[in-house]
């Protein structure tokens, strides 16, 4: 299921701040490695998950690769939040009335 992936990409740190960082443009492993405290290996192996869930695309020139969000990819993530966002003025509404109920 694309969405397992998706959440489970995005579960990890180091993999949001690399999605994060690659939303501001195309980069190579070695400069994106540049920004973190983590072995070029490990970059490697965030974007191959990144990669899988749909979230980050490759592009190869030559002997090397480069990589950009593919925004796009958070799409099903947004439609399952859009799933509950029914329930939330109702939730907000009782909400407020506890605290409303809690005030001295």
């Amino acid at each position: 299921m694309q969405e397992a992936n998706l959440f489970r990409a995005l579960a990890d740190p180091t993999r949001r701040a690399v999605f994060e960082r690659l939303s501001s443009g195309e980069m190579s492993v070695t400069e994106l490695k540049a920004g973190f405290d983590v072995s070029q290996p490990a970059i490697s192996q965030h974007l191959a998950a990144l990669k899988g869930a749909g979230l980050v695309s490759e592009r190869r020139e030559g002997r090397h690769a480069y990589y950009r969000s593919e925004p796009q990819g958070l799409a099903p993530l947004a439609e399952w939040v859009q799933r509950y966002e029914v329930a939330w003025p109702e939730r907000i509404e009782k909400l407020k009335q506890v605290l409303k109920d809690m005030e001295p």
